[in-house]
């Protein structure tokens, strides 16, 4: 398939793209490179055929529409977006003209050109999201395809806005959008802001590693090689106007994923002492959510897809693959100004 991915210098869209050009897909990423995002994610492809890269904000709609027009694809996968909630409460004004305004642009932009295309080309427009837009579970249960949105961070609303734009264009337009909803990514290239990075950065440097309140929010983790692989069985056999739950089926509080990463470095890396002797724990964040959980039965049943990776191995490849870049995340902290914002889930 020839595609367009947006935010594809990003973490999830650059692995996204490692997977999906060794499948023989034909790449187009559109990315405006902001803070989060780093085009050296993809210096193996710079001079591959199948890899064309474009610098273009999704905020601008001119420009959006004539990518989408001149690179006629048989399918775009839509990953730009603000991600970090802290930055969202931080200021939420960007998270609301990139998620939800850029979302539209090229949403409007993808009809005309679907609607201007012979049908047998088919393209689909598959709409990358989170399950931060279904709010907080409480002890039990799971998120499934119809709990009812309830998001309670200024990401998670706009993220939550750009699903329902989704689902109306598909609704009243009839383009052909599917939705995921995955649950907290993991692996190489994640940007050093978010909490395992964070925690693997703070623990290198043998500085505090801060844990937001009682550190017992429970996240679901999803390997981001296998969410790649999720993506494509989407684009390839997914039903256009259905929505999807990615999730790793990898429930762990944030202290105790903390602390199995301090003991994966205590072998990997030993110090003076063990690296749990670092956490620290800091004031909570507002509207911090207590639980996430998803249920990926719809995707496993419907598209044969399945979380190969366990947080244990997960967790063992993003510690060595962090440890073997410590130079990428310099240079990317450098590159980028990386704040003091934390990123704790």
């Amino acid at each position: 398939m020839r595609l367009i991915v947006t935010g594809g210098a990003g973490f999830i869209g650059s692995n996204f793209i490692h997977r999906a050009i060794k499948h023989g897909h034909q790449i187009i990423n559109i990315d405006c490179l902001t803070y989060a995002s780093s085009i050296t994610n993809l210096t193996a492809f710079q001079k591959n055929k199948n890899y064309s890269f474009l610098k273009i904000d999704i905020r601008d709609r001119d420009l959006v529409r004539s990518a989408i027009h001149e690179a006629q694809p048989d399918g775009l996968v839509h990953l730009a977006a603000e991600s970090h909630v802290d930055r969202s409460i931080d200021s939420p004004s960007d998270f609301i003209t990139t998620n939800i305004l850029g979302t539209f642009n090229l949403l409007e932009a993808f009809r005309d050109y679907y609607y201007g295309v012979t049908k047998a080309k088919s393209p689909k427009f598959l709409h990358v999201s989170t399950d931060e837009v279904y709010g907080s579970l409480g002890n039990d249960g799971l998120f499934t395809e119809n709990t009812p949105y309830s998001p309670n961070s200024p990401y998670a609303s706009s993220k939550a806005s750009s699903d329902h734009l989704a689902r109306a264009w598909y609704k009243t337009y009839g383009v052909p959008t599917i939705i995921s909803n995955c649950s907290n990514n993991y692996g190489p290239f994640q940007f050093p802001e978010k909490l395992i990075p964070v925690i693997l950065m703070k623990a290198l440097s043998f500085e505090p590693i801060p844990i937001y309140g009682d550190g017992l929010n429970v996240r679901d983790w999803l390997y981001v090689e296998d969410h790649a692989e999720a993506l494509l069985q989407i684009l390839e056999h997914g039903k256009v106007g259905e929505k999807y739950n990615i999730g790793g089926k990898n429930e762990i509080t944030n202290l105790d994923l903390t602390r199995e990463l301090c003991k994966i470095l205590d072998i990997k890396k030993p110090g003076k002492s063990s690296y749990s002797n670092l956490i620290t724990f800091v004031q909570d964040r507002p509207g911090h959510d207590r639980r996430y959980a998803i249920d990926s039965s719809k995707i496993e049943k419907e598209l044969n897809w399945k979380a190969k990776t366990s947080l244990k191995d997960g967790l063992e490849k993003t510690v060595d693959w962090y440890l073997e870049n410590q130079n990428w995340v310099s240079e990317i902290k450098s590159e980028q100004k990386v704040g003091s914002r934390l990123g704790l889930g």
